[in-house]
This record gives C-alpha cells, structure tokens and sequence, in this order.
C-alpha cells in the first residue's frame, strides 16, 4: 500500500530509508520548535500557545506536502518572516500582534491567487538575481544580529548606537553553545542546531541560570489564547500594504528556489528541467501561509533544511509523513520546550545567520549598477530593523540606475511596477 501510494520502488527508495530521511530531517530543522516560540513570544504572543501551534502547522503544512504533492519537503514558519513580524511589524511600527497576523494571512491569501493563476514563477523572473541574493544576505544579517541582541553580546549605546554586552555567565554559556553547534557543523553531524540548543539549556540550568522543568511530557498547551485572532480588517491599511508585498515576495522566491534545488537533488524532475508536482506544492506552501496565520504564527514556508533528509535517500512524500508526525509527538514535550532560555536560542539564530550568508559571494560586486542596489538591500535590513525597508530601496535604487543609464528597457515591467511600490511605500 505504501509502495503505491507514494510510488517508492518507481522512485528508487524504500520506508527504512524514507523513514531514516525524515527523521535526519526533522533533527536538523527540530530547532524550530524552539526558536519560533521564542521570537514571536517577543510580540506579546502567549509562548506555551505558540509551541503547539509551532508544532501543528508544521505538522499539517508537511503533512500536506506529503499526501498531496508526494514530495519529501518540509514546511514550518519561516526563519526571517518570523523575526520581521516581531521586531519590525509589532514592536517597531506599534501593530498589535493581532493585526500583525491579519498581514501575513493577506499576504498568503494573495500569493494562493498569484499561485493559481500562475503568475507566481512570472514575478520571481521579474527580480534580477542579484536583489533575490541579497534579500537572502540581508536577512540572514537581520537574523544573527537578532541573535547577538538576544544573547547580550551587543547592546544598545547612546553614543555608538550598538557596543558589546557584558561577558556575563548566560553570554558565556550562549557562546559556549555557539562554538559547540559550529564544531558540529564542521563534523557534519546532523541535527547540530537542535543538539546545540539542548546542550546550552542543560548547561544553563546546571549553572542555575535557568530553572529546570517541572515535568517532561505534558498535554501541549491550548492554543485559544492566539488561534483565530487574527484582525484582518486592521490590516487592510494601506500603510501595511508595503509589509503584505515584502511577506509575499520573500515567501515568494525562497519557496520557489528551495522547491525547485530539493526536488533536482531528489531527482524528481523531467529530464526538460520541469516538475510535475511543482503546481501542487506551490499551492501547498500558500495554502500552509493562510492556514499558519489563521492558527496564529508567521509565514509558512518550504524548509531548505528538507535537503538533509534528501541526502539520506528521502524520495517521496513518506519521508515528509515521517518528519511531521515527529513534529506532532514534539507537542507533547512542550514543558521542556517552554524551559528553553533565549540565550539557548540566540546561537541558533546566528548560525542560520550564517548559513543565509553563503550566497553574498553570487553578488557581482564589480558590477557597480547591482553592487549599490544589492548592498542597500542587505545592508539596510539589519540596520533598520526591517525586511520591508531593505527590499524597498533595493528594488527602487536598481530600476533608478537603470533609468538614468538609459537602460530601463532591460527591466521587466513587474520590476518597474515593484519599484514604484516600493518608493510610495518608503514615503508614506
């Protein structure tokens, strides 16, 4: 039954090794389950709530990729998306956590039209390669330097605007769990982040500086306290539009481009380059959006870390079945999970931080009419506190480049039209 439901022998795999890949998956983007919560606890967000809802949208978005594209993806909220419907939506421009939702739903909502429709792919083309780099540079950037903030290593100055914190014990031991997720990492092993988080905790609470648990499994937390609370009237000001456009454009490429990168090392693809289930799974990505934010989290987003399980043979949709019922048993550990210091979770922050970055060598720097523009855009991301603000200046300043050099015709007219948003966006 399972041979053929999820066609294994016609793919070359088998459960053990389905099973084994969705396991190697869910160890090394497990971190989720932690850092989530932990982000979007910042917005005002009751924490034990968003550890079961971290757990169930991950769990029914893979499911979906499972049973209905037969693809061995993951999805969970998005690194980045999450961080800027925090620090950048609630606590920079003031929205409440409940029209901060009704965004990221409207911005799904819009991205399942572009998706049916099939305009999703036509606005990917539209953005030069060097702006989709340095948006992936730039909030990689955002996320560490959230990261270094959280573990107290930088702190505000009202001279310099940022100094180093003090080496206190917790900045001591978060550095300890850096360098022991970075010598993981250099020994391949799986599932280093989630190793490194664990192991930072224990020590902390070793040390006392932070309690141990009172319990190990428990019945996962209601979730009543954020599910359906969403305000979305609130967040149909015109004001917000420019944060709908930025949920929508980075979901938009970062799915796109780690759908297409996973199913080629897959081998699922026709030999023309084309991937029949691709419709499938871009519906499902937008579909997990609108759900995610229906049950209160951020964007839901394709997970590169799928990748992992790939690697270990994941050829089909068993390999994500696998993954999300061990998502949906991690429900259940929510008292250790709530126990999970913040400087636990800033070294994973600044290692995806890392991992966001290794794409800034693609940039062609040489080429001045993309350097500035792809600069502002991941410079400006981390130093104002915004995804929205970087996207805006970059796709404004490369369409004006290209104006005063006489080449706008070379820029896609959705490109034109992007920039023009984004410049009504920047005064208002």
């Amino acid at each position: 039954m399972l041979d053929k439901f999820f066609k294994l022998s016609q793919r070359g795999t088998n459960p053990r090794t389905e099973a084994i890949a969705g396991i190697t998956t869910f160890l090394t983007a497990g971190y989720i389950i932690f850092v989530n919560p932990a982000i979007l606890s910042d917005a005002g967000m009751d924490k034990g709530a968003l550890i079961t809802v971290t757990c169930l949208v991950t769990f029914l978005a893979t499911m979906l990729m499972a049973l209905w594209a037969n693809a061995p993806l993951m999805m969970a909220p998005g690194m980045g998306l999450n961080a800027f419907f925090t620090y950048t939506l609630v606590l920079g421009h003031g929205l409440a956590w409940q029209t901060a939702l009704g965004v990221v739903f409207l911005s799904g909502l819009f991205f399942l039209v572009l998706t049916l429709v099939g305009l999703r792919e036509r606005i990917v083309r539209a953005i030069p390669v060097s702006l989709r780099l340095a948006a992936s540079v730039g909030i990689g950037l955002f996320i560490a330097f959230i990261g270094l903030k959280n573990l107290g290593l930088i702190t505000q100055s009202p001279a310099t605007l940022v100094q180093l914190g003090e080496l206190s014990g917790t900045v001591l031991v978060g550095l300890i769990g850096l360098l022991l997720i970075a010598i993981l990492e250099s020994c391949k092993i799986r599932g280093s982040i989630l190793i490194g988080v664990v192991a930072t905790t224990i020590i902390g609470m070793l040390f006392g500086f932070a309690p141990f648990p009172d319990a190990i499994i428990a019945l996962p937390p209601s979730m009543a306290p954020i599910a359906f609370q969403l305000d979305i009237p609130g967040a149909l000001k015109f004001s917000l539009w420019a944060s709908i456009f930025s949920f929508m454009f980075v979901d938009l490429f970062d799915s796109l481009g780690t759908l297409l990168a996973v199913c080629r090392e897959a081998g699922i693809e026709e030999k023309n380059g084309s991937i029949p289930a691709l419709p499938k799974m871009l519906t499902a990505d937008a579909v997990a959006t609108v759900g995610g934010a229906l049950l209160g989290t951020s964007t839901t987003t394709t997970y590169i870390e799928s990748a992992a399980g790939v690697a270990d043979g994941g050829r089909t949709g068993l390999t994500s079945l696998v993954t999300a019922s061990l998502f949906l048993v991690a429900a259940f550990f929510t008292p250790l999970v709530g126990a999970v210091p913040p400087f636990a979770t800033a070294p994973a922050l600044i290692i995806v931080g890392i991992f966001m970055l290794r794409t800034v060598s693609q940039i062609d720097f040489y080429k001045f009419e993309e350097a500035l523009p792809s600069f502002l855009t991941l410079i400006l991301m981390p130093l104002t506190f915004s995804i929205a603000t970087g996207l805006a200046f970059g796709f404004s300043s490369y369409v004006l480049i290209k104006l005063l050099r006489g080449e706008i015709r070379q820029c896609d007219p959705v490109l034109i039209a992007i920039a023009l948003f984004s410049l009504i966006s920047l005064s208002i």
